[in-house]
């Protein structure tokens, strides 16, 4: 018996097809940014994603510095997935003043059928400012 095979082009025909290496099958994903010349007053900064439900996520940020500083910031946005790339879904701005480290969680009601990530701006100022910044791998909510 001969079997003769032949290619067969599969085009995406959804968004869902289009898994990327800035993807991930766990249900949460994090990542974290020292200041890129060991700082004087920005140690580090982190984010994270997780799926709580079908429809809902949480997310969390960290600003950590060295010492107190005159101002703190913790920027986060949520990136959803579109045909087109990621953009952003929603943002944050948070600021505190002396204060060391600055954080804050968020549960969010998302729709599904998609992957989110989170990106984050982490900077601290004490006279001058030190400045970095954060991005998960995209996470599936469905």
């Amino acid at each position: 018996m001969m079997l003769n095979f032949s290619p067969v082009m599969i085009q995406a025909s959804s968004i869902m097809d289009k898994v990327t290496t800035t993807e991930t099958t766990e249900d949460h994903a994090e990542d974290t940014s020292y200041s890129l010349l060991r700082g004087n007053h920005l140690n580090s900064g982190t984010v994270k994603v997780q799926r709580l439900s079908s429809n809902e996520i949480a997310i969390y940020g960290l600003t950590q510095c060295h010492h107190v500083c005159d101002e703190v910031y913790l920027y986060l946005y949520l990136e959803r997935k579109y045909p087109e790339g990621y953009g952003t879904y929603k943002y944050w701005k948070f600021t505190d003043n002396n204060v060391t480290s600055l954080s804050r969680g968020l549960n969010v009601a998302v729709p599904s059928g998609t992957y989110y990530r989170v990106r984050g701006y982490h900077a601290a100022k004490d006279g001058s400012k030190e400045s970095t910044s954060t991005l998960t791998s995209g996470i599936l909510i469905n």
